[in-house]
């Protein structure tokens, strides 16, 4: 038998949904393999989160008490609970946290990994990732030849289709083990009002909103929508905006249903961190900025009348 096994995420205490997106690309592959789901969460109360991934598909609901994130506790949990259920394929979030901890669960199974996958299929029973290169200029698929197949996987990347799974909870002995860092304080920035990494929408500036006075334009937008704020590199470096903000190559990469780059030209390093967008809609009055050509929409016009007109009529659409 081929199992598959998800390593999910909280944050504040609730389930994220690349935890559910996980779980359900999860069944999907161990449908096609014949095999069970067994989703990890990281957590000394599993129960809470049992009845979401039971419906996102998972047959087993671990529960791992590692304690605070640690990426060598992580790896250390993780890589043990792979030794009790031995899984085919290991499914992990490509978050902050998951790119710290995935390469230390990889060498420790003696697996090859995939990092940042947007897509995933089966192929001969093996998976097939697919995933950006070239700073998102080209895709490319890749195949893992290792025993253990471990994928990271892109947030908003996969859709959760619902399927019971068997939904049988358990609580995990595996240990944090050795753990030779550890953190010695939090400096946290406040962060956005919606994630960037978990946003379905995400409203984003560039230098055509002319200055850091005018975000709350493009914030009403995002909040009209319950969207989060983006920005560019060049509204960042001039200090119009904090860095967590940022979408790029430099900054954070997403894949939301939706992305309404607002007075944003489109270099290069910003489409690597968000051409993979389900729709993409731009507003310039530069028709031959290089963000029309990825566009699914675009509109050639002055942001400043357009962005408070969406807003206007979301407003009477969404109450």
């Amino acid at each position: 038998m081929a199992d598959v096994l998800i390593v999910g995420e909280l944050k504040d205490g609730e389930l994220k949904k690349i935890s559910k997106e996980l779980t359900s690309a999860g069944r999907k592959i161990a449908d096609a393999i014949g095999g069970k789901v067994h989703a990890v969460i990281i957590t000394d109360n599993i129960d809470k989160f049992a009845g979401d991934l039971k419906a996102a598909g998972a047959d087993t609901i671990i529960g791992a008490n590692l304690g605070d994130f640690n990426p060598e506790a992580y790896a250390n949990g993780i890589y043990a609970i792979i030794q009790e259920k031995k899984p085919s394929v290991v499914l992990l979030p490509h978050s902050s946290q998951g790119k710290e901890y995935s390469a230390r669960v990889a060498i420790k199974a003696n697996a090859g990994i995939v990092a940042d996958a947007v897509s995933l299929s089966i192929d001969g029973g093996k998976v097939v990732a697919k995933k950006p290169i070239y700073s998102g200029k080209a895709y490319a698929n890749f195949k893992v030849t290792s025993d253990i197949q471990i994928f990271t996987v892109r947030a908003n990347s996969q859709e959760v289709t619902p399927k019971d799974g068997a939904g049988a909870v358990e609580k995990s002995g595996a240990e944090a083990g050795e753990v030779r860092t550890k953190s010695l304080s939090k400096d946290l920035s406040g962060g956005n009002k919606v994630q960037l990494a978990d946003a379905s929408i995400i409203v984003s500036g560039g230098r055509g909103i002319k200055g850091p006075e005018n975000w709350p334009l493009l914030q009403d937008l995002a909040d009209t929508l319950g969207a989060a704020l983006g920005a560019s590199r060049a509204t960042v470096d001039a200090g119009w905006i904090s860095h967590s903000h940022q979408v790029g190559q430099t900054g954070k990469t997403v894949s939301p249903n939706c992305y309404i780059a607002c007075g944003i030209s489109g270099a290069i390093q910003h489409l690597a961190g968000m051409g993979s967008s389900k729709y993409i809609v731009a507003i310039n009055k530069d028709g031959d900025a290089p963000i029309f050509k990825v566009a699914t929409y675009g509109v050639v016009a002055d942001l400043f009348e357009v962005v408070p007109a969406l807003t206007s009529e979301f407003k009477k659409v969404l109450g």
